[in-house]
């Protein structure tokens, strides 16, 4: 049976996964209007994917007979000053994300609740993925973003990326 305070905080987990995707949202945004279609395309497939993820964590607590308790999703009010500071923040925002679901896991390893222990870790290997992508992009753009034609090709990549919808097992 999953514990009332681990409840609660996969509930709040639910809250900030579609912050996520708001926040992704809106750097996509920031992307699409300084023509950059490429990185918003990036970032609106990482909304998606978001999104997706707050519907994983519904489906486990509705499961689980638990209630769902839907919040207001804050508004992001973010000023870019650059595309490395879309990317930082996007880093920084992942690094907080992994630290709430092991924040999680932990409680449900207080609690001995295996059932959420093991449905956690598919979160844990997906932020792994989620901080290594975020990092990658900073050290391309570092790398090659400098200048207009690596600019270009880097768009050019980032506007390959399709979503494919999460591989929940």
């Amino acid at each position: 049976m999953i514990h009332e305070k681990t409840a609660a905080l996969l509930n709040e987990q639910i809250n900030r996964e579609l912050y996520s995707a708001y926040l992704y949202w809106d750097m996509s945004h920031y992307f699409e209007f300084n023509g950059l279609d490429g990185f918003a395309n990036w970032y609106m497939v990482q909304a998606q994917e978001e999104r997706d993820h707050a519907l994983i964590l519904y489906r486990y607590l509705v499961d689980n007979n638990i209630n769902v308790e839907l919040m207001d999703i804050e508004q992001p009010n973010r000023q870019y000053n650059s595309i490395l500071d879309v990317l930082n923040t996007a880093l920084h925002h992942e690094k907080y994300i992994t630290e709430s679901i092991e924040h999680i896991y932990t409680e449900a390893f207080k609690q001995r609740d295996l059932r959420t222990m093991e449905f956690l870790n598919w979160f844990i290997k997906e932020q792994t993925e989620e901080e290594t992508n975020a990092n990658n992009m900073i050290s391309k753009m570092e790398n090659f973003g400098n200048d207009s034609q690596g600019l270009y090709l880097l768009n050019q990549e980032f506007a390959k990326r399709q979503y494919k919808k999460p591989d929940f097992e």
